[in-house]
């Protein structure tokens, strides 16, 4: 196992090079990531097949390796750029440590190509602008993947950023769910995205714009659980047989989401663990979360159940607001979308949400820091 600390992408991109031919497998850390590296056993022999592990902690905080093989980071790689428009330059915009960045450089060496880098810490429009610049000099096709968040504020600042964004061919969106909102601002301006939806387990994004790419079948089982087979799966977790075989059955991978399949595109509908039991009546946190999010003015929000004595949960949102706004109307626009059960009992505004990896909100944290309750 090899052990690559992230920081100038060159390092990783060898690596990941290396790891693709054959090489040792590539386990990419941010710094400060010492207890994940621990977790990984690094004395211990890899998982026959593996070029890359992400460790995560995932939703529920337990550690664990994301093992994926040569051939899956190539078919995704490969189906992504015959679903875009061809192989082309890209340029890194989100953490390598994480599938949806490592996936980029992945892109670029199986383009042939060499990718730019944003530099890690605070992001804004102009320095995406300056990052952008090299690759947007280049002929054929220019690409690169944000999260919503980064999308959000080149679309606010203007300027630079925006002119670079709308430079490049295509954007893929992922990390985090793209609300209708933020797609319309982003045709409105000449932007170009492509929501994607993925995870570390199909290595990165797997279905663009609700179409699977090629190779991949999406389909619905049981309590509505997005199904996914093809050949950019995992083939388990690091030194967890058991949660692979919870994972992997019959060539399918079991996410942890909710969809359903409308004319053959697919909508992800939220987490299977986001439904919150209101007064015997089962609530969808993430179509609270699509009512509050459509509403003028509300930039971003979280939608959680706090333990109660009456209801035994009661619907709790944490909202991101623009400016003022009127909470008897937030609460009519949930009821008129989601019904009288699904309004929250109550509401608190915040500045930004807390996150867990690029763009993803971690709803513990909205939990403990924001409500003072525990999940």
């Amino acid at each position: 196992m090899r052990e690559v600390w992230i920081g100038e992408p060159g390092e990783l991109r060898e690596a990941l090079a290396d790891a693709l031919d054959g090489g040792p497998a590539v386990l990419p850390l941010a710094p400060g990531s010492e207890s994940l590296l621990a977790a990984m056993a690094p004395s211990e022999p890899v998982e026959p097949g593996t070029a890359v592990i992400i460790a995560t902690s995932g939703s529920t905080g337990e550690p664990k390796g994301v093992l994926l093989s040569a051939d899956a980071l190539r078919a995704s790689a490969t189906a992504t750029h015959e679903r875009l428009g061809g192989p082309g330059h890209w340029l890194l915009a989100t953490p390598a440590n994480y599938i949806g960045g490592l996936q980029v450089i992945v892109r670029s060496l199986v383009a042939g190509t060499r990718c730019a880098a944003l530099p890690a810490g605070h992001f804004t429009g102009e320095l995406f602008a300056e990052a952008a610049s090299p690759v947007l000099r280049e002929d054929g096709p220019r690409y690169t993947a944000l999260v919503p968040t980064q999308l959000t504020r080149i679309l606010d600042a203007g300027g630079a950023g925006l002119a670079a964004a709308r430079a490049f061919d295509a954007i893929i969106i992922g990390a985090a769910a793209t609300s209708a909102a933020l797609r319309a601002r982003a045709a409105a301006a000449g932007v170009s995205i492509v929501p994607a939806y993925g995870m570390s387990e199909t290595a990165s994004g797997c279905v663009y714009d609700g179409v699977p790419l090629d190779g991949v079948e999406v389909r619905i089982g049981a309590d509505e659980r997005v199904l996914i087979s093809g050949p950019v799966l995992t083939h388990g977790y690091r030194l967890r047989p058991d949660l692979t075989a919870d994972a992997l059955v019959d060539g399918w991978f079991l996410t942890g989401d909710r969809g359903r399949l409308v004319d053959g595109r697919l909508e992800v509908l939220g987490r299977l663990d986001d439904v919150i039991n209101t007064g015997g009546v089962k609530v969808s946190a993430a179509a609270v979360e699509r009512a509050l999010s459509a509403f003028p003015g509300v930039r971003d929000a979280c939608v959680v159940g706090l333990p109660d004595e009456q209801w035994g949960q009661a619907v709790a949102a944490a909202v991101v607001a623009d400016g003022p706004v009127e909470v008897a109307e937030l609460r009519a626009a949930v009821r008129a979308a989601a019904g009288a059960a699904a309004v929250p009992k109550r509401f608190e505004f915040v500045e930004a949400l807390p996150l867990r990896g690029p763009g993803k909100i971690d709803r513990s944290a909205v939990l403990s820091i924001v409500f003072d309750a525990v999940g």
